[in-house]
């Protein structure tokens, strides 16, 4: 259920009841208007939670179309501007207001195929192409290069081994940190090679389509699949450097 607010001349609440399925599943459930204590409950296709946008399929074409089409809109903006500011000052109008959108809560994007990721790429290579005066034509790697900037998976699991840092840290709500269980902490495997590691636990999942996408289990492998010298870090910022070095060095 997702509570939508909409400010006019006052602020009220519509509350929007979604069912959410796989898109294997064809068959929903026919539900009308449902009545909670006193409020109506309407039924709807897609829900605005938090900023971001969910349909019933889960496969978040609505949130990403939103997103690309608002930071197009930025990025169009600054382009009639940029002749007028410095390189230093348009990174940080870039950073600032199109990639941060780009990033914000893209934890829920994992598992998504590439071909919907590669429309918030398509955003980010614009900004590379505008801070560089880049050409259409031309090759991204070597702009992308030059700023730093990683490619839009390996910025979805950075989020997510962020947050899993976090929960492991003791830096995140108990709901995100019970998520996650050590090797280590399970007594039927510590006789296993992985428990001298820092692995974590992958939880089981029925349904790859969507249960792969599932934050415990998407962020355990993740963490998982980084090196010992990166899980180990003594800080959050240590941390956050050497994920980020990682996953530049890997995706380039």
């Amino acid at each position: 259920m997702s509570d939508v607010t909409h400010s006019n001349s006052h602020t009220a609440t519509t509350n929007e009841l979604l069912w959410c399925a796989s898109s294997r599943q064809t068959v929903q459930p026919s539900i009308g208007r449902v009545t909670i204590c006193g409020n109506d409950i309407s039924p709807a296709s897609v829900v605005r939670d938090l900023g971001v946008w969910i349909d019933s399929g889960v496969t978040m074409s609505t949130h990403i179309s939103k997103v690309v089409a608002g930071c197009f809109a930025t990025l169009r903006q600054l382009r009639t501007i940029h002749r007028f500011l410095t390189q230093e000052t348009l990174i940080r109008l870039v950073v600032s207001l199109v990639l941060t959108r780009v990033d914000y809560c893209n934890a829920v994007l994992t598992g998504l195929p590439l071909s919907q990721l590669n429309r918030l790429q398509a955003v980010i290579n614009a900004a590379a192409r505008l801070i560089l005066s880049g050409r259409r034509h031309d090759h991204i790697t070597p702009l992308l290069v030059q700023l730093h900037w990683l490619r839009v998976p390996e910025r979805i699991e950075f989020k997510l081994c962020v947050l899993v840092y976090r929960c492991l840290h003791g830096m995140a709500p108990d709901y995100l940190a019970s998520s996650f269980q050590r090797v280590s902490d399970v007594t039927t495997r510590r006789h296993l090679r992985s428990a001298a590691t820092l692995q974590l636990i992958v939880p089981a999942t029925r349904c790859s389509t969507l249960g792969d996408r599932a934050f415990p289990v998407a962020a355990a492998r993740a963490w998982n699949a980084l090196p010992h010298s990166v899980l180990s870090a003594p800080s959050l910022c240590t941390f956050r450097r050497l994920l980020k070095t990682h996953l530049f060095c890997r995706s380039f």
